[in-house]
C-alpha cells in the first residue's frame, strides 16, 4: 500500500508556529490522548485544506525517540531515530535537548495556525506540557533575521521527496522523514558591528541578490562552504529547509528556528558535525559567533497511514 507522507515538502509559509510537548510521565489517559490526537492531525489537515485550499496550510506531528518507546509505538523504530546527542566542537556546541512531540503548523492566515494550535493544545494540556513554543513569520523575500535569503540551496521538484522521504533502505517507515529542529539566537549588535562586505563573507553570498560568491573568493568556514555536504563518492546530500525568523523587538531577542526533514538523520549529522567542529577540525562554521543553538531535538515524522493507524 503506498504510504502518504505528511507535508513535510511543502514551502514556507507566511506564518508558522512551531511547538514542542513533553509528556507527563504518569498519566492513565496519554495512550487513549494521543490515539485521539493522531485523528485530530489528519481532521485539522482534512478540515483546513477543504476550508482554505488556497491558504497552503498544514499541521505536521513528530514523534521523538522517547515518546516512541513511552506509547508502545511499531518496532523495530525507524532506523535512524535516537536521542540527538550534542556535537561539541573547540567552541560551539550543537546542544541536545529534550522533546516529545513537535508540531509544524503552517498557513498563509496566521488565525488558521493559531486555531489548530488552540485544538491541538487543548487535548494535551492534560497529559503534556508544552516546553518550546515559536511564531515564525516570512522576512521579506524569505530572509532570516541576519539580512540574508535563507534555503536558497533547497531542493526543488522530485529532489524535495529524494532528500526528505525515507525510502527503500527502510520499506517499515517509506515515506515517513526525520525532522531536526534547532532554537538559535542571534547576537544582533555583535552582527550589525560588521561591515557587509564582512557579513558575506561570514554567510558566502553577497547580501543584495543572494549570490554565492566562487570557490576562490569564498572563505573556507563560511556558511555556505560547511552546511553544504556530500557523500563518500561526492554525491550531493541535500535536506529540505523550512526555517523561520522569529523576534521580540521589545526584549532584543531574535532568532531563526532551524528546521530539517531528511531522509536519513546521518545526512542532518554531518552538516552539523562540518559546522560545530569544523572542517578541517577547528574550521567551524562563523555563523555561530553571532547565533547561539539554544535546542537540539530529533524527531520522526509518521506518514499519513501511520498516524491513521495509531489513532486506533
Amino acid at each position: 500500500m503506498k504510504q502518504e507522507s505528511q507535508n513535510v515538502t511543502d514551502y514556507p509559509n507566511s506564518n508558522t508556529i512551531f511547538i514542542v510537548w513533553k509528556l507527563k510521565d504518569e498519566s492513565p489517559q496519554l495512550k487513549n490522548i494521543f490515539q485521539q490526537l493522531c485523528a485530530l492531525v489528519l481532521n485539522l489537515n482534512n478540515s483546513v485544506f477543504n476550508r482554505f485550499p488556497d491558504s497552503r496550510a498544514s499541521c505536521v506531528m513528530s514523534i521523538g525517540y522517547e515518546a516512541w518507546k513511552k506509547l508502545d509505538l511499531p518496532t523495530p523504530l525507524p532506523k535512524e531515530l535516537i536521542n540527538f546527542e550534542e556535537i561539541k566542537g573547540v567552541k560551539h556546541t550543537a546542544v541536545a535537548t529534550p522533546g516529545d512531540l513537535h508540531f509544524h503548523l503552517r498557513a498563509d492566515n496566521n488565525s488558521i495556525c493559531f486555531d489548530m494550535a488552540i485544538e491541538i493544545s487543548k487535548l494535551l494540556s492534560s497529559v503534556a506540557e508544552s516546553i518550546l513554543e515559536i511564531h515564525g513569520f516570512k522576512y521579506w523575500d524569505a530572509r532570516s533575521i541576519l539580512g540574508f535569503v535563507d534555503g536558497t540551496e533547497n531542493p526543488h521538484g522530485d529532489d524535495r521527496d529524494y532528500f526528505a522521504k525515507v525510502g527503500d533502505e527502510d520499506a517499515l517507515y517509506k515515506g515517513g522523514s526525520y525532522l531536526f529542529v534547532q532554537k538559535y539566537l542571534h547576537n544582533m549588535d555583535a552582527w550589525k558591528g560588521l561591515s557587509t562586505e564582512e557579513q558575506e563573507k561570514v554567510i558566502g553570498r553577497s547580501k543584495e541578490n543572494d549570490i554565492e560568491m566562487s570557490d576562490e573568493v569564498k572563505p573556507s568556514n563560511s556558511h555556505i562552504a560547511l552546511a553544504n555536504i556530500e557523500g563518500e563518492n561526492g554525491e550531493e546530500l541535500k535536506i529540505v529547509r523550512d526555517n523561520m525568523p522569529f523576534g521580540n523587538p521589545s526584549t532584543n531577542e531574535f532568532g531563526t528556528y532551524f528546521i530539517a526533514y531528511a531522509s536519513t538523520f546521518s545526512t542532518v549529522k554531518k552538516m552539523l558535525t562540518n559546522m560545530f567542529v569544523g572542517d578541517p577540525v577547528g574550521n567551524y562554521d562563523r555563523i555561530l559567533d553571532f547565533s547561539t543553538a539554544e535546542t537540539g531535538t530529533l524527531f520522526f515524522a509518521p506518514t499519513r497511514e501511520m498516524l491513521d493507524d495509531f489513532s486506533g
